[in-house]
């Protein structure tokens, strides 16, 4: 009876295998996966990153060799660990953790274990490679930055992480993605494409050549190369003269949108970021919470947008019918309401115009204005729409649809902001006419400026601003070639600049002017605020200036933000006309002006709040905003 038991258990065991046989080869439609398959090992052959230019060719990304140890868990076998680190320069403790993690990833799918190891490091190893089972050299290529510039535009790459690979199943344990600026921004196409080689495996888990003669294997394909939009002379001199300062500059081509140089400050050279060194590098730049030179003040700095924001309230009441360019508005020191000053203002002569309003950049004028376009409409939110519509248009209050890896929105406030805030109509427009003059509840980045003043150069239009300029095989894409055009009638435009033009003839810029160069600016200086100590204390206030040149087919449009720089023509002013002189001239005549910039240092400023010295605030264009 046993043996007739023992018997039938065998057939029944073997009919089972026989069965699932039968259905896996003949009724099973699922294919065969060779990456599925622990039989065969997987070799991945890195392509060359597509190398970075400027647009004059510089070559300002290329590409140098590193040397990845990985490590396949299940078939390390028992090693002198000691010997092991020291050839490594790393600890027991470091050994025992990357080998967990490594462990717990996969036992047996690779995982770096010592990244981007030196030469010296990779030929010493070589030599003993082969006594650690488990272990072996993955040749990858690491960046080489030929520049010290550009940090903040030309990004730079890191590991992969888990969620990184769990949304995008190209990537393995150890690749290397572009984590800022253009690296992540052209990723796709910086890459390239890894090649693969299948080796196959005995049953003792050692290599016994090609899977199938390498019918399957791919080779890599290197990435393409892409030429970008900036300027590395301009952006070299604009990083130059921000030196031991901090804020934003931002400069486009207004004729196609692209961006000629994009500066924030303080920087650091992206050479930071490459090799072992890069994340204790990238973490104390990460740690610096006071000086942030990882925060890009050209795209996400949200300031009040001061004095040159007014021209956009000149051109909506020009659009709305609410004023003329002859219409003048009296100035004693400042905009008064039912007996009441509502805002300061400086000293200049009285009355004032539109053309003399911008040039001498008027409080009073431009809150008439402003008020004027808002109470045409019964309902002030139903003007206030219409005039944040009107602002919206310029790009402002959004993204701008662009190729740049980080960015804020800016702030247009508009009816519904304000209904929310005071109750629907429980408010009127002397409640909001900070906005006149760029304060209040608007917020504009440097690069929101950049694109405004290049709309105004334009008159009446913008491109996209973007930062490629070609790729290799590829065209660019269509949004960046084709105009936005904005609500503003271009007949509108031209007394506007020619205000603009009078800052510089005879208004708040004029000892800035370059000779040969008409310049077209607009000065600002927004108040500065800080909580410290639980109060709400005014620091020194940011410097601002917006310009663009020639003043007919223009081919400059800039933006520069100084913060605690003082008042716009201080030290906004002068870098801006430095950079659109050295952009249209190539060389600079106003040497007295650049010595200046360069020997004038704004660092005791961002030290006094944490240095307990006393604020002295510059009163001379400070602008006063009473709240009715």
């Amino acid at each position: 009876m046993r043996k007739l038991l023992l018997l039938t258990s065998v057939i029944l065991v073997g009919f089972v295998f026989i069965a699932r046989l039968f259905y896996l080869q003949i009724y099973d439609s699922s294919e065969y996966n060779i990456y599925d398959d622990n039989a065969i090992r997987k070799v991945y052959d890195y392509p060359k990153r597509g190398y970075i230019y400027d647009r004059n060719g510089k070559l300002l990304v290329a590409n140098q060799p590193s040397y990845d140890l990985m490590v396949i868990p299940r078939e390390v076998k028992p090693l002198d660990t000691v010997e092991f680190c020291n050839l490594l320069n790393i600890t027991k403790e470091d050994f025992i953790k990357i080998y967990n993690r490594a462990r717990n990833y996969s036992p047996r799918l690779p995982s770096v274990f010592v990244p981007q190891l030196s030469k010296e490091d990779f030929g010493t190893l070589q030599e003993k490679l082969r006594k650690y089972e488990g272990f072996y050299i993955q040749k990858r290529s690491l960046r080489s930055y030929e520049t010290s510039i550009g940090a903040n535009v030309l990004g730079d790459i890191g590991e992969v992480n888990q969620s990184i690979m769990d949304r995008d199943d190209y990537y393995k344990m150890g690749d290397l993605i572009g984590k800022q600026g253009v690296e992540i921004s052209y990723e796709h196409i910086l890459r390239g494409k890894k090649g693969i080689k299948f080796i196959q495996k005995d049953r003792f888990n050692r290599d016994i050549g090609p899977y199938k003669n390498g019918v399957f294997d791919t080779l890599p394909e290197s990435g393409r190369d892409i030429v970008i939009t900036i300027d590395a002379v301009l952006q070299e001199y604009g990083e130059k003269l921000m030196q031991h300062k901090r804020g934003g500059i931002v400069a486009i081509d207004p004729k196609s949108g692209e961006i000629l140089a994009m500066i924030s400050s303080p920087t650091y050279n992206p050479n930071l970021l490459v090799g072992r060194e890069r994340s204790a590098n990238f973490t104390k730049l990460y740690r610096d919470s006071i000086a942030k030179p990882l925060f890009d003040r050209g795209l996400q700095a949200q300031y009040a947008p001061g004095s040159p924001f007014k021209v956009m309230n000149a051109l909506i009441g020009l659009q709305e019918g609410v004023i003329t360019t002859s219409e003048t508005v009296g100035c004693s020191m400042g905009y008064y309401y039912n007996g009441r000053r509502l805002t300061g203002c400086h000293s200049h002569a009285s009355p004032v115009n539109m053309n003399s309003g911008i040039a001498q950049s008027c409080n009073a004028y431009f809150v008439n204005v402003y008020r004027k376009i808002l109470d045409k409409y019964k309902d002030p939110a139903e003007g206030m729409n219409i005039w944040a519509n009107h602002n919206k248009s310029f790009g402002l209050g959004g993204f701008l649809n662009n190729d740049l890896s980080v960015g804020s929105r800016g702030r247009i406030p508009d009816g519904d902001f304000y209904d929310r805030g005071y109750g629907k109509g429980r408010w009127r427009s002397t409640y909001v006419v900070s906005n006149a003059i760029g304060q209040g509840e608007v917020e504009a980045t440097p690069i929101q400026l950049a694109n405004m003043v290049a709309v105004i150069g334009n008159r009446g239009y913008y491109y996209t601003p973007h930062i490629i300029k070609s790729i290799e095989g590829e065209e660019i894409d269509e949004n960046f070639k084709s105009p936005k055009y904005t609500t503003i009638d271009a007949k509108h435009f031209e007394p506007v600049v020619q205000g603009m033009f009078d800052v510089y003839n005879k208004g708040t810029a004029q000892s800035l002017q370059v000779p040969g160069i008409e310049i077209c600016g607009k000065t600002g200086t927004a108040e500065n605020f800080a909580i410290i100590d639980g109060k709400k204390t005014q620091l020194t206030d940011h410097s601002i200036f917006v310009a663009f040149a020639p003043k007919d087919n223009p081919t400059i449009a800039i933006a520069v933000f100084v913060e605690n720089g003082y008042w716009g023509s201080r030290f906004a002013g002068r870098i801006a006309s430095l950079m659109i002189e050295k952009y249209i001239k190539g060389d600079i005549t106003r040497k007295d002006m650049e010595k200046w910039i360069l020997t004038h240092s704004l660092e005791d400023e961002y030290a006094k709040p944490y240095s307990g010295q006393p604020f002295k605030i510059n009163r001379e264009t400070t602008l006063k905003v009473i709240d009715l």
